[in-house]
């Protein structure tokens, strides 16, 4: 049950920056770089989640 409620954790955390990166590219009008390390984070956000995704499939955490 743990293991589930951190996936839909990063799973919030993922779509939370994706939405602060529409929020600066809204506020800033295309100038400054909170964009991209809004975005950036989004990524390795979603690196590290399939990573844990895959590590959990691996050591029989997650149904096979």
């Amino acid at each position: 049950m743990a293991f589930k409620l951190a996936v839909v954790f990063m799973l919030l955390l993922v779509v939370g920056s994706l939405f602060s990166g529409l929020f600066f590219l809204y506020r800033d009008k295309g100038n400054g770089d909170r964009v991209v390390r809004a975005l950036t984070l989004r990524v390795y956000l979603s690196l590290v989640l399939f990573l844990g995704l895959l590590l959990a499939w691996h050591f029989g955490a997650v149904g096979r």
